[in-house]
This record gives structure tokens, C-alpha cells and sequence, in this order.
């Protein structure tokens, strides 16, 4: 292997995690400085390997004797952790790559996070080229509990050895993860591992990513990322979790400007398109959170339930009011509650009070006896349409807690408990309980909710039909660089399938006239060029053209108003057109980013597109289903299902042009964007129409 393969890679991540020699490059004497901690760390751990220093001082340092230079290192020692300012790293490195070493820590900050590129740069081409694995700069340090190795910039602590099924953390911010690891700690979490790559110079998350995938002490992975370097690589590794069995819940920092801004300065991070990357690494298996809340809460049904269910929860409460609650919430957060069986409602009603108005959310009114609890538990849980169980209620003593217990026992499904209350102390009865149960555990019923929404959708998620590539579209018109004139673009939308307005593109106004007599009128005449992006403002559109006096008036207009607008744009002629019925105008569209690949639009079109942004992004390749998803999360969706009388829209018919659209990308690589706006959505059974099409490719 190269030395940029060895410095890369699942084996390089395994090097660094558990080295068996280890040298700490810049100790010195000082008591608290960074080198002392880390001696400190190998200390408290007994760290069984060889161990070397290397500082200025003269004097030994605990028993050993300390090099001058890093030069003086034996070769092959499997992780320098750099003490060092940031002006000597570079030179460390090079002394490192000398002696070949394995890997190489740098806790020092001064690189890209504060604009200083060069030097970083440098750093990671020479590790690159030696083989050389540099976690850092501006990172703070490792903890594997698998093993027993503690490594931090700040802190001695001791390791744990041998933690299963556990959580592992990756990141770029030390910071962060030091939260999560003591809620961890503080939720009684398995961790086992925790790794701080900061700006990740050398080893990157996706190099752990491979690493956790294979390691059977990691049930689930976290990763928080500001800049994602090699997306390819990235979106491999997600896919490959996937069918592992292996959760990854992703954070992406970047979704706003300030944070774009904030993580450049924080890692030197250069944050891609948002939207197009979570589309992307959702479809590749990853679960993208928002939150540190949302995190925590759904690793923890991961860890205890790795596969999650794509059906929504049976929920069992007490109150009537908390129903209404749950109804509406569930509404905002996109969480689906099935209905229940008629079996399970069967068995509810022959349970609890008659009195009760019984479904999903299940009230067991203020009437229930703690006997029915096990009973009712188990219903819900056996019933086909409910894909796992939450119960929210109000719990004073372990009485209610140990008979919920009993009725999920015998179940597999994913099951949480939430007992109200909130910081309300409750008794070590309560704890005991909690200890023992089948479910997991917690004192908010919000939070949770927005877990087991997110968890849920994971699971349609997983078990969506992934579809096979579709055949290319032959017979298209040959293209030229750069963005097409929108007559050009409809030709190749048409050999695609999608429905175009009868029209021709004539070139005086004597052919203008004959087109219209062919379509019949009203005729729409649309002034056409490559270079032309903005018609209407240069007053190169004309609708609703009724006869042919109108249309030579049109036309005369139309060509005085381009001159004046764009005098240097030589027009190909104009668009002459059938007026289109009305209908719910949409946008559909294309757009292939260099670094992730392919992503479809679909939204609200026509001016709104830019007003309202309401806009849903899908990965190439979605189904049928996922693009009626798509369309159903539009703000505008009920435009769709007919408002004040109109007819419904064909749906269909979008997602036709949907499909068409990903078809065209996928058959012309050259093909950058696809811009249909609007696509004319008539009523059900009728069709689609595209009245524009704005085509781009790559120069």
C-alpha cells in the first residue's frame, strides 16, 4: 500500500485507537501542561506498552529518560501525541514521517480554523505521503473503552475495558462531545468510544465511520460534522452501516449562515450545500438530528432497540386531555399513530371502564385498575399495525411501572416509558423499576415524541424500496455548453415524456403566424436565447395572443423591447405556443452537485418557488412513494387535493415528471440542472404541461 492509503482507512483508525507504543512529543516539566496530563492518562490507565518522551529538559521526567529529538525515536512507534505550539508542528511531523511513525495527535489549534491554511496543508501532505495518520489539529483527544486507552489534552480519567454494545462518538467539536459523553455517563449509556478529530487534517470522520462499522463493541454510531471533505467516500460508509444493521445519527452544522460562518472559524470547515447534502446522506442511511436533545434521547432507543419499526406507535396514557395533545403534536412533528385493530380495541373495551372512548392514543381513564395495565400493554403491542409501544403516564409508585413491565415482557417490539412529572422526585422503588424494564426510560414525554418520530421514520426509511436504475432516454438533441434556450430544453424534456405546449419557433413574424394558424389561437410567443435567463423582465413574453393582427403587434413589440433590454443578445427567434389550461403551478428540477451527486426538486412554482421556498428535496432514484411523500410535505399540498371548487390535480402526473426528470440526469452526465417552472398540474387524469424549461450543462 501507498503512503496515502496506510494513512487512511478503517486500519489506520484501528492504529490510532489502540497503539501499542506511544511517544509524547513536547513534555515538559510543567506540572498541568498538556504532555504531564497525557503521561498522567497512560498512568491511570496502565498503559502496558512502550512509552517515550521527548522535551527540552535535561532532567528525567518520572523515571524516564526524555529524548531531544524526535529523530532520536526508534522507528515504527505507533502514535506521537503532539504537545507542541502550532509553529513546531509541522517540523514534528517531518521528523515523525522519518522515523514512521504510525499516527500522530495535535491538540494545537492556530491552523485552518483560524484562516491559516498553509501550514495545515502542508502538515497533511507530508503525513500523507509518509503514511502517517495525524488526528487534529485543534483536537482534544480519544477515549476507548474497549480497550482501557485514555488520551486528553485537558484531563486524566480512567478507562473502561471491555464495553459491548455500545455507543461511540465522532466529531469535530472535543467540546460537544464531552456533553454527550457525560449525558451518556449520566443516562448509564455504554460508550466505546469517544473520538475528538477537530480539523481533521489527516484521519477524518469517515475514516471511524469505517473503522465502528466492523467493530463488534459499537452497536451505534454518532458523528458530528462540520465539513465533509470526501462525500463519496462518506455516502459508501453510510450505506454500508445500513446494511450492517448499524444506526448512524449524523449532526451537520451549517443549516443557517451564521453557522456556515461559525464552523469555518471553528475548524475551517467549508460547509457545502445543506439541503443537498442531508437529502443525500438520509438516503444512504444516515439519520440527520437538529439537536443535542434529539440525540441523546434517540441513541438511546437505538442502542437498546437497533431496528426500528417504519410502523408508528401504540401510545397508552390516562388523560383525555393528553390524547388531544398527543394528536395535535404528533400532526406538527410528521409522527403517524396507527389504528388500531379491531381485535385490539376488542380487547380494550372488554378490559377497561365502559365508559371510555378507546383507540390510539389509548386513555385508560381515571377508572383503570393496576391489574388491567398488563393486560391492555399487551394488546398494543400484538396488535400488526402498532410498530412499537410509548406510554406516557403519571406514575407516584412502582405499582403501575412493575405492571406495564408485565405486559411488555413477552414483546420484542421497541418500547418506552415516560413517567410524568417531570424533575419530580420519585421513590428508589420507581428507580427499581425503571432498572428493570423492558422499555426505555424517560421524564419528558415531548422530547421522547420527537425521538420516536425520528426513530420511526428511520424505519420507512430502511425499509423503502430502493429502485433500480432506470434505462437512458436515446434520441436526445444534441446540446451545446452552458444553459440552453428554453425551445432547446423543451425538445429534450419531450423526448423524455414530458408534456410540452404544441408549438413551433419561428424566426420572422410571417413564421410566427403560420405556427399560430397550425395550434390555433390564443397563442403565447416566448422571445428565445441561451443567454436570455430573465424573459419576462425584458418584456420578452406575450400571453393570450388572440389573432393574427395581435400577434404581428406582439412580435414588433417583443423584438423592440429585447433590444432595448439586452442590445448584445442575438435572439434564435421566438417560442410560439398553445396557451395552456390552468391548473396548480409546480416546480420540478434537477441539480447535480460535484461533490454528492444528483438531487431532485419539487415544490410550489411559478413566482413562489423564490417567495415561499417551499420546496422538497429527493435523491436520485426515488420511488413512486417517496416522491407522493414528497409532494404530501409541500406547505401548498392542499392546493393538490382541490381548493373552492377546483378539481384535485393529477398527482400522478408529477410524479411522472418527477421520475422523468431523474431519468434525463441520469442519461446525460453532462447535465448540471433541470429548471421545469411552472409545470402546469391540470386536474386528475389530465396531466402535466411544462411552460418552461431552463436546461444547463457543464462547461
Amino acid at each position: 500500500m501507498s503512503g496515502a492509503e496506510t494513512a487512511r482507512g478503517a486500519q489506520a483508525a484501528a492504529r490510532f485507537l489502540n497503539p501499542r507504543s506511544i511517544a509524547i512529543v513536547g513534555i515538559s516539566t510543567r506540572a498541568g501542561s498538556a504532555g504531564q496530563v497525557i503521561l498522567q492518562c497512560l498512568k491511570v490507565n496502565e498503559f502496558a506498552g512502550d512509552v517515550h518522551l521527548v522535551g527540552r529538559t535535561d532532567a528525567p521526567i518520572d523515571g524516564r529518560t526524555v529524548l531531544k529529538s524526535v529523530d532520536e525515536l526508534p522507528e515504527g512507534v505507533d502514535l506521537a501525541v503532539f504537545t507542541l505550539p502550532a509553529a513546531a508542528v509541522r517540523d514534528a511531523v517531518e521528523a515523525c514521517a522519518r522515523r514512521k511513525v504510525g499516527s500522530a495527535m495535535v491538540f494545537a489549534a492556530g491552523f485552518a480554523e483560524t484562516g491559516n491554511y498553509a501550514t495545515q496543508d502542508a502538515v497533511a501532505a507530508t503525513a500523507r505521503a509518509a503514511g502517517l495518520a495525524v488526528v487534529g489539529p485543534n483536537c482534544l483527544g480519544i477515549t476507548n473503552n474497549v480497550d482501557g486507552v485514555f488520551l486528553h489534552m485537558l484531563y486524566a480519567r480512567k478507562a473502561l475495558r471491555g464495553v459491548g454494545d455500545g455507543v461511540a462518538f465522532v466529531g469535530q467539536s472535543g467540546g460537544l462531545l464531552g456533553h454527550f459523553q457525560r449525558a451518556s455517563d449520566g443516562r448509564g449509556l455504554p460508550l466505546s468510544y469517544v473520538v475528538s478529530t477537530g480539523n481533521e487534517a489527516g484521519l477524518e470522520t469517515v475514516d471511524f465511520l469505517e473503522f465502528l462499522i466492523d467493530d463488534a463493541a459499537t452497536r451505534v454510531i454518532v458523528a458530528y460534522c462540520e465539513e465533509i471533505r470526501r462525500p463519496q467516500a462518506f455516502l459508501a460508509a453510510l450505506r454500508r452501516a445500513r446494511a450492517a444493521g448499524k444506526p448512524v445519527v449524523l449532526m451537520l452544522a451549517g443549516r443557517s449562515a451564521r453557522a456556515r460562518k461559525a464552523a469555518q472559524s471553528h475548524t475551517g470547515a467549508l460547509v457545502g450545500d445543506h439541503a443537498t447534502m442531508r437529502t443525500m446522506v438520509e438516503d444512504a442511511g444516515a439519520i440527520v438530528v437538529g439537536t443535542m436533545d434529539e440525540t441523546m434521547d434517540l441513541v438511546q432507543l437505538l442502542q437498546r432497540f437497533p431496528t426500528p419499526p417504519s410502523n408508528g406507535p401504540g401510545i397508552i396514557t390516562a388523560s383525555g386531555a393528553y390524547v388531544g395533545l398527543v394528536n395535535d403534536f404528533a400532526e406538527d412533528i410528521g409522527l403517524e399513530l396507527p389504528e388500531l385493530a379491531p381485535a385490539t380495541l376488542q380487547k380494550i373495551k372488554a378490559t377497561l371502564p365502559p365508559y371510555g372512548n378507546y383507540g390510539n392514543p389509548l386513555d385508560t381513564t381515571a377508572g383503570f385498575a393496576p391489574p388491567m395495565l398488563p393486560v391492555i400493554t399487551k394488546a398494543l403491542l400484538d396488535d400488526p399495525n402498532v410498530g412499537m409501544l410509548f406510554i406516557s403516564f403519571p406514575i407516584n409508585t412502582a405499582i403501575p411501572f412493575k405492571a406495564f413491565n408485565e405486559g411488555m415482557a413477552h414483546s420484542q417490539k421497541p418500547k418506552v416509558i415516560c413517567a410524568l412529572g417531570d424533575t419530580w422526585q420519585l421513590g428508589d422503588d420507581v428507580a427499581q423499576a425503571a432498572k428493570e424494564s423492558p422499555a426505555v426510560y424517560s421524564r419528558s414525554s415531548d422530547r421522547m415524541m420527537r425521538a420516536i418520530a425520528l426513530y420511526t421514520k428511520y424505519g420507512r426509511q430502511l425499509a423503502r424500496e430502493r429502485i433500480e436504475a432506470a434505462a437512458p432516454i436515446g434520441a436526445l438533441p444534441k446540446l451545446g455548453k452552458g444553459a440552453q434556450p428554453e425551445w432547446l430544453g423543451k425538445q429534450v424534456l419531450a423526448a423524455a415524456g414530458i408534456r410540452v405546449p404544441e408549438g413551433a419557433l419561428a424566426r420572422t413574424a410571417d413564421e410566427a403566424v403560420v405556427a399560430a394558424s397550425k395550434i390555433g389561437y390564443p397563442v403565447a410567443l416566448k422571445a428565445q436565447a441561451a443567454a436570455l435567463a430573465h424573459k419576462t423582465e425584458a418584456g420578452g413574453v406575450a400571453l393570450n395572443i388572440p389573432d393574427e393582427a395581435a400577434l404581428r403587434a406582439a412580435w414588433v413589440r417583443m423584438m423592440d423591447n429585447v433590444r432595448r433590454a439586452a442590445p448584445n443578445v442575438v435572439l434564435d427567434g421566438a417560442l410560439v405556443e398553445r396557451m395552456s389550461p390552468r391548473g396548480v403551478e409546480l416546480m420540478v428540477g434537477a441539480k447535480r452537485d460535484p461533490g454528492w451527486g444528483t438531487v431532485l426538486l419539487l415544490g410550489l412554482g411559478g413566482i413562489w418557488v423564490e417567495a415561499l421556498g417551499d420546496v422538497q428535496l429527493l435523491p436520485s432514484g426515488a420511488g413512486d412513494a417517496q416522491i407522493r411523500e414528497a409532494l404530501g410535505r409541500l406547505h401548498s399540498a392542499k392546493l393538490l387535493a382541490g381548493l373552492r371548487g377546483a378539481p384535485p390535480a393529477d398527482t400522478e402526473a408529477v410524479v411522472r415528471a418527477v421520475r422523468a426528470v431523474d431519468r434525463l440526469m441520469q442519461s446525460v452526465p453532462e447535465l448540471t440542472e433541470i429548471d421545469v417552472n411552472p409545470l402546469m398540474v391540470h386536474a386528475a387524469g389530465e396531466g402535466a404541461t411544462a411552460l418552461d424549461a431552463l436546461i444547463v450543462v457543464g462547461t
